[in-house]
């Protein structure tokens, strides 16, 4: 199953000022880019604090929230641990999956070693201090596979796979 992490990041490396920031910051092209590759995807998995920012589940897609304690109008919870969410997924006839947020649900998925691809999208603003994209130590290395700038917006739509040689993968 192809699982790929989507993401924005101020300048300065940051997916948010705070909890309570919503995701709708970002320039018009990573907006488009977001719904194609989420639609595309038909699966979008999240935590209970990045789904809290949208006004309603995202259309068209199977909202998935992680959360221990709450349940959520419109979207599916769970507390599975990753391989076994995408075991699962893919019975159910999904070949992909976005992985939309926030730092937990990456961190989680990067270090089970089931994330193939990183949609980063790089914006030319800057927060200060904030959320930072993983808040755990790891090492992975990604190759460049495309950028794209926008000129209307002077933000950077890059993509990456993600390369585990080297590193031992986790279990969950």
């Amino acid at each position: 199953m192809k699982t790929f992490i989507v993401a924005a990041v101020s300048a300065d490396g940051y997916i948010a000022k705070d909890e309570k920031h919503s995701a709708f910051w970002t320039s018009k092209a990573d907006k488009k880019r977001f719904v194609e590759l989420t639609k595309q995807a038909g699966v979008v998995i999240m935590g209970s604090t990045t789904y809290a920012t949208l006004p309603r589940p995202l259309k068209e897609r199977v909202n998935i929230v992680y959360s221990m304690t709450k349940t959520f109008e419109g979207a599916e919870t769970t507390q599975k641990p990753p391989r076994e969410l995408l075991k699962d997924l893919e019975a159910r006839g999904f070949k992909s999956v976005a992985i939309c947020g926030g730092s937990h649900i990456y961190n989680m998925f990067m270090k089970a070693g089931v994330v193939d691809t990183i949609y980063l999208t790089v914006e030319p603003i800057v927060f200060g201090k904030g959320i930072t994209l993983f808040n755990e130590e790891m090492l992975y290395h990604l190759k460049l596979k495309s950028v794209q700038e926008s000129a209307e917006s002077g933000s950077l739509l890059m993509e990456y796979s993600v390369d585990y040689s080297g590193t031992p993968k986790m279990t969950d």
